[in-house]
Order: structure tokens, then sequence, then C-alpha cells
């Protein structure tokens, strides 16, 4: 019984073996005759069996990459190669194997990951490549060709997507006609690398090949006499050091530094951050630019206190003139990429400062002159005296939080002691994202961290922040508040939908930091953007605010109490009520004089030692809701739908 079952064992281990002996020498002869036919058609294209035509994919988020299809189109076309142009939105995944030529103009978006209209094509590829089912030849009549849009300053994600598309394409037995171009939208030279590529990829498609292309830029590099170089990690590792990108909603556009309009520091070689294109773009925005790397623009409510009708919020909350404050940023680069972002992310982005720097004292200069020039545009609107005009041509207060990361910059420190030095007060907000950078600031008037959201998972869809690990250093820089002794503040924007349910998670950061103040501010929707999915729907009503500003006051046992509103800015201000609520007044206000003479004189201070009574009307709860009575209140005619009843938060 046992001999007979040993046989039959042996007999199937034999069968299986010559089956898969042949299945082996099957896959093999197949392959090889497919290589073969591949190779031909490759060498000379005209004998090809099919007259398919080829496509460009277009895997855009702010049409970038559309814009650089466009023009690989235009560019194929006039050489009399006919392509089409695809929106992979569009297109059935499973049409590829049907396709001779593919070529990917391709961004990589939040994460490494492809922008939304490309997800499914992505995903497709790297499924099907990872099924043992479809095999490694389903693409091998297919040549192409793989363009990546990106930011080096996203370290390892970097292209992330292009490479994805090349390496997929292959696994699936793709031929990449040539290497993978990778454009980075920040270093000036976007326009060169893109347009070498296309040459090497229209020389290729003429009858040429790889080997034949001269000087087809990839990384910055060269690839020079027929050397076929792929991208290397170690290619990677030596650029992503830079640090730089710009946004992709103006990139492809920049000018290559071929003709020479990058312009370079002279000295140590640095380039200046403020690119031609970015200039351009701050600039049609009102913004006006300060040497190469800061800015300064009117807010409106400057114009509004000049025209007596009401002061910002800061004017409620702390006693600022509006009508004498001037903001401005001395680095318009930030290391988020935030949802909310007002500037719809026309400013650079980076992780550290890699740019030519310039002087504290003429940036001061600069932005004081650009200050008032703007203020003297408003002599003669209606409104605006001869008294107001004067006192806006001094002024008194500095908000650093006109757009991206003050504090980045490596002189900040004597930048705000050139500022104090003609008493004017500071106002720095932070991202949270340079702990290091908090703990060597001298004493402001007034810093903040803004608070965007209350968990690692919120924030980093809030956020969208360049480094890895955004969460630990967001945790150090609320810990490094807690070292500073002036005026400290949390700042918290509430997007509907996004982190308005977190009232317990927000409410366990405050041991952390143990902010003296925390601003809660409904977020302004800025109009529609290819950057951002937020809608008036994500904006909350003032009610919305005052009722998440009172549960967290509930939460902290009394130890923080809503102190102030300003219900034309949506926003509502908690205070200690140890440190500010004194025989039941409170002191937000500051009395700026004292903040100066105490700086003046070197010894050591406190935020107690320079507070001020906040006056009836702008305490919370006063029928004023924060507007100052001797202003003259304007209401716009407004056209809005009906209220909604606000929103019960649960403690």
């Amino acid at each position: 019984m046992s001999s007979s079952s040993s046989i039959h064992a042996r007999l199937a281990l034999i069968a299986l073996l010559s089956a898969t002996t042949f299945y082996c020498i099957h896959r093999y002869r197949r392959s090889k005759r497919l290589k073969n036919h591949l190779l031909s058609s490759n060498l000379n294209p005209s004998t090809s069996s099919t007259n398919r035509i080829g496509k460009i994919f277009f895997i855009s988020q702010t049409g970038t990459s559309k814009s650089l299809a466009q023009r690989l189109h235009n560019l194929l076309a006039s050489n009399g190669i006919a392509f089409d142009l695809v929106d992979p939105r569009s297109y059935e995944p499973e049409d590829l194997p049907k396709e001779t030529l593919a070529i990917f103009i391709a961004s990589t978006w939040d994460g490494g990951k492809p922008p939304k209209d490309g997800e499914f094509l992505v995903d497709w590829l790297s499924e099907s490549a990872e099924d043992f089912r479809v095999g490694s030849l389903l693409l091998s009549g297919c040549r192409f060709a793989v363009f990546g849009v990106g930011g080096r300053a996203y370290g390892e994600s970097y292209n992330a997507v292009g490479k994805e598309l090349s390496r997929r394409m292959v696994g699936l037995g793709g031929v990449e006609m040539v290497p993978v171009g990778e454009g980075d939208v920040e270093d000036g030279e976007m326009d060169g690398v893109f347009k070498d590529w296309c040459d090497g990829v229209v020389r290729v498609l003429k009858g040429g090949s790889a080997q034949e292309t001269n000087e087809i830029s990839q990384n910055g590099a060269v690839v020079s006499d027929g050397e076929y170089v792929d991208s290397t990690d170690e290619e990677e590792e030596e650029e992503d050091s830079n640090d730089i990108v710009d946004l992709e909603d103006i990139a492809g556009k920049a000018p290559s530094r071929k003709n020479g309009v990058v312009k370079v520091a002279k000295g140590d070689g640095k380039k200046e951050m403020v690119t031609p294109v970015i200039r351009a773009s701050l600039t049609k925005q009102g913004y006006k630019i300060i040497g190469s790397h800061s800015g300064v623009k009117i807010c409106r409510w400057t114009k509004s206190q000049l025209r007596g009708r009401g002061g910002c919020y800061k004017h409620s909350f702390y006693g600022i003139e509006s009508h004498r404050c001037m903001e401005t940023t001395p680095s318009l680069a930030c290391a988020n990429k935030c949802v909310f972002c007002w500037r719809h992310h026309t400013n650079p982005v980076g992780k550290s400062w890699q740019w030519k720097m310039d002087d504290p004292k003429e940036i001061v200069k600069g932005a004081l002159d650009l200050h008032t020039k703007m203020i003297k545009q408003m002599k003669g609107v209606p409104g605006v005296t001869a008294e107001k005009l004067q006192e806006g041509l001094t002024p008194r207060h500095c908000a650093l939080s006109l757009v991206g990361e003050p504090i980045m910059y490596p002189e900040i420190n004597a930048l705000v002691d050139e500022l104090h030095g003609k008493r004017i007060s500071t106002f720095l907000v932070t991202n949270a994202q340079f702990p290091e950078k908090i703990l060597m600031m001298k004493p402001i008037t007034q810093l903040y961290v803004s608070v965007d959201a209350a968990t690692k998972e919120s924030l980093k869809a809030i956020d969208r922040p360049l480094f890895a690990d955004f969460w630990e250093r967001f945790i150090d820089s609320l810990k490094a508040l807690q070292e500073k002794q002036q005026r400290t503040v949390y700042r918290l924007t509430l997007v509907k939908g996004w982190n308005t349910e977190e009232l317990e998670a927000y409410f366990n950061l405050f041991s952390i930091g143990k902010p003296d103040f925390i601003e809660i501010k409904g977020v302004t929707y800025c109009g529609s953007s290819a950057t951002s999915k937020l809608t008036m729907e994500n904006v909350p009503w003032h009610a919305d605010v005052k009722a998440f500003s009172e549960a967290l006051s509930l939460k902290s046992n009394g130890e923080y109490e809503v102190a102030c509103e300003h219900a034309h800015s949506c926003c509502v201000l908690l205070g200690r009520t140890d440190k500010f609520k004194v025989d039941g007044k409170w002191f937000t206000w500051i009395d700026y004089e004292k903040f100066h003479d105490l700086v003046a004189s070197g010894e050591a201070f406190t935020s107690r030692d320079y507070m001020a009574e906040t006056p009836s009307w702008a305490v919370y709860g006063a029928e004023e809701g924060g507007f100052d009575p001797e202003q003259l209140r304007y209401k716009k005619e407004r056209h809005h739908h009906p209220k909604p009843q606000p929103q019960v938060v649960v403690a």
C-alpha cells in the first residue's frame, strides 16, 4: 500500500516538474519573439504593424503639467508627429496595452501621491505590476517617456509619481525612450530642463535613439556624448540639500538660467528667493517686494481705520491702532502649504534658508518706505482726515505675519531689534515647524504659534507640511513657547469639516505651551483655487466660533475664560485668568510705551509688566461685539442666504 502511494507521489512530482519546464520554455520563447519584434519596430518605426496615434497624458493638480503637455503636443505637431492630448479622467486604463506610444507629464502632490485626476490610472498601473497573473509583458508593445513636475523640498517624495510611473511601465514590459525628466519648479531651470527633455523625445520619435540625444538635462545635470544615465538615488541625495521648491501653479513658466534672467547673488552664488515669476505673481496681488525675499502689503483694516470705519480684531483685543500697523515679512518662504492659505500658494516653500540674504536694516527701511507710500495714496479718500493720515505715516506696530514664515529669516532677531529701536511693536506669527528658532528669539511684543489642528492626521491634511517629522516639530514648538516670558498666543483657525470636532484634542495642547492667550478664528474663504478644496461650506459662523470657544473655556475649569470678541472678524479671544483677569477686569490690552521702555532697559521682564486694561466695548458679551464705538460702523448691503442655527459643541 505504502509502495503504491510512493509511486503515485513520484509520478505526480515528475508531471509537475515537466509542466513547469514546458511553461518556462514557452514563456522564454514568447518573450524572445516579442522582444525581437519590439526591437525591430524600434529600429524601424515605419514597419510597425499599427498606426495607432500616440498619447500624451497629463496628470495635473494646478494646471502646470497640463500646460507642459500642451507645449509638448505643439512641438510634436510642428515636427509632423501626431499625438493625442489625453486627460486621464476620460481614459480607460485597460486600453493602455493597445498603445504603442505613451508620454506622461505627471505632477506629484501631497505625500508623494498623484493628483486626484490621475489616481485611477496610476493605481491601475501599480496594481497590474504587482499582479502575478498579468505578467511582465503586458505593455511590451509600448514605448513611453515620463516627465515629472514637483518640488525638491519634499525630499524623498520629490517627483515620486513620475518615478513610479516609469518603474511600473518598465515592470510591465514597456520600453523607456529617454530617461525620466525631473522638473524642480523652483530652481529656475524648468523651461530649459523640459525643453531638453522634449528635444530628446522628438529625436527618438523621428528615428533616432536616446544615445543620439546630446545634452538631455536630468535633475540639473547634463547627459551627453550618447551616455544613457538614469535617475539615481545618489543624484537625489546630492541635490536634496537644496531644500527649495516653488509652487506648481506657477511652474513651467519660470525663466531658464540660460537666458540670464534668474538672478544669482554675488559672492556666495546663492539665488534670490523671489524669482521673476513669483515677483510678478505677488505684485499682481498687491504685494510690494522688498529686496530679494521680503514683502509688505497694506491691510484692508489699515484703510478702514484711516477712514474711521473700525479697526481689526487686534485693535479690539490688544489696543493696536490699525491705521498705524504695517503688515510685512522678512521671508516670503514657508514650510507648509496650508489648505486655507490666503495667498493661494504663490510664495515659495522650503525647509531651510538657502537663498541670498538681505540686511535687516535695509528690509525695515524698505518696508517703511513702501508702506508710507501706500498710506499716502489714501489722501483724499472719503473719511480720511489729515490727522489720521499723518498718524498712518508713522507706523507704531508691525505684524510679522503677512505671508511665509518670518522666523526662517536668519537675522530675525536683528530685524526685531531694528523695529523696537524705532519704537515699533512686533507681533510675530510662526507656523510651529522651527522650535529651535522660537527658543532663540529675543523678547518681542507678542509671539504667536499657529495651531491649525490638534491631531497629527488633521495637521498633515490641513497644513500639508514639508517636514516628515512635522508633528514632533509642532509639539516642540509648543513646548518652546512655554519658555518665553513675554506674551504668547495660540492661534486656532477653525475649518468646518476639518478640525472643528477636535475639542478634546485642542484642550490637551493647552498644557504643553501654556499660552497667555488663545485666538480662535473662523477660516476666511479666499475664493476657489486649484490648490485648495475649501468652499463656503467650510467657513463657520461667528456663533459657531463662540460656541467652540465657550466649550474650550469650560474644559479648562476656569484656567482660561472668554475675554474678547470681534464679531466682524469672526474671532474670539480666550485669556488666562491667573495673569490677565484682575479683580474681575480683563487686562488684554498692551501698554506699548511701557513695553519699549522695558526692552530698552535691557532687564528681564514678563507679560504682566506691560499689560493694560481692556475697554468695556471689547469685552466678551458687550453689545458692541468688539466694535470701537468711536469709529463709524459702515455696513455693506449683502444678499446672504438665511443664517443657519449655530452648531452646539458638546464638551
